[in-house]
């Protein structure tokens, strides 16, 4: 059950900076999706190199807030 008397809320910027990293996530693999599957994208690559391309962003992503959850 949640206790009410050990429970510490998170400084402002610490909230922030966690919305900052959500929204930066979620950006990050939402591009990497584009650049999967989206066929109107003009990229000048042949469908290996957009997956490849759009992997590499998405683990970038996951890497990078991952970075950020154990620093905390």
């Amino acid at each position: 059950m949640f206790d009410r008397l050990n429970f510490k809320e998170k400084p402002l910027k610490e909230r922030f900076l966690l919305i900052l990293g959500l929204t930066t996530f979620v950006c990050f693999v939402s591009l990497g999706l584009m650049v999967m599957f989206w066929d109107k994208l003009p990229l000048n690559m042949n469908n290996t190199q957009r997956y490849l391309f759009g992997a590499v962003i998405i683990i970038y992503s996951v890497l990078r807030f991952s970075r950020y959850i154990t620093r905390k």
